[in-house]
């Protein structure tokens, strides 16, 4: 059977002691072993050892009796081409990319080739694991944090959850928004998301007349999902290219970029401060 297969899921319990990941999987469907080696190399193969299940990547695994091999086999997600993120400094415990839209934050069971930690795992020097430490929308772009040791993620993570990490973005908006919204008297957004408080503050920094759109400065005092663009949708100026909270039908790509972020390194107890607009 040809591999352009349709969207499909199988889990295989082993029975047959030193059986090898590619041929359990060559033989329990339909998919030829390079198809399957290429499919584990994009982390849709997994492997379940009692409750504890991660992604497979090696071929030649040898798989034990009662392990669970997992295969979710999808062309469409397969056949993704991940756009290329910048890298803007590595720490060697850390590192700090530009991503740009449509690269992902976290990957499915259906893959991970098109995320910032599988791309930072596959191009940096020397070679080192990621873990995700905050994210970003797919449709937004901007500085992003990425750790390569579980302590410099546990580090990470606490300075966000403490909110010693400075965040700011910069938003096209629809429509003419208030010139009085100044970064000392920004405009405050206290609403729920999810049943959890969240606080976004809005300043003008232009406005478009041509295009009938504004820029807008924001920060935030918490990271809930999409917070800045349903608070900006709340405030009846939806952010440009939003396909979830605005008008839009795929024109554009999402105008929200996460440009400044800024914090004290937990190792050399520096400040860091990384701003993609290269001002103060």
């Amino acid at each position: 059977m040809s591999d352009s297969l349709l969207r499909f899921e199988k889990h295989i319990k082993v029975h047959q002691a030193n059986s090898v990941a590619v041929d359990i999987l060559a033989a329990e469907t339909a998919l030829s072993k390079q198809k399957i080696k290429h499919v584990m190399q994009k982390g849709a193969v997994w492997l379940s050892k009692g409750k504890h299940t991660q992604r497979l990547r090696r071929a030649k695994k040898v798989i034990k009796v009662d392990e669970i091999l997992h295969i979710y086999y999808d062309p469409k997600v397969l056949d993704l081409i991940p756009p290329e993120p910048e890298l803007i400094f590595d720490q060697g415990r850390y590192s700090v990319w530009n991503k740009p839209y449509g690269l992902l934050s976290q990957g499915s069971k259906w893959g991970d080739h098109c995320t910032i930690t599988r791309w930072a795992e596959q191009h940096l020097t020397p070679q080192r694991v990621s873990f995700i430490v905050h994210r970003l929308d797919r449709a937004a772009n901007g500085l992003i944090v990425i750790a390569h040791e579980k302590g410099a993620a546990a580090a990470l993570s606490k300075l966000f959850q403490q909110r010693q990490i400075e965040k700011r973005y910069q938003i096209w908006v629809h429509g003419q928004f208030s010139e009085q919204a100044t970064a000392e008297n920004p405009t405050k957004v206290e609403s729920d998301i999810d049943e959890r408080h969240a606080t976004s503050y809005f300043s003008f920094i232009k406005y478009d007349t041509e295009q009938d759109r504004s820029l807008l400065d924001v920060s935030i005092d918490t990271g809930r999902k999409h917070q800045i663009r349903r608070h900006s949708a709340l405030l009846g100026f939806p952010v440009v290219g939003d396909r979830l909270y605005g008008p839009e039908a795929g024109k554009e790509d999402l105008q929200l970029s996460a440009y400044y972020l800024a914090f004290t390194c937990p190792y050399t107890q520096r400040k860091q401060q990384f701003n993609l607009l290269g001002n103060g």
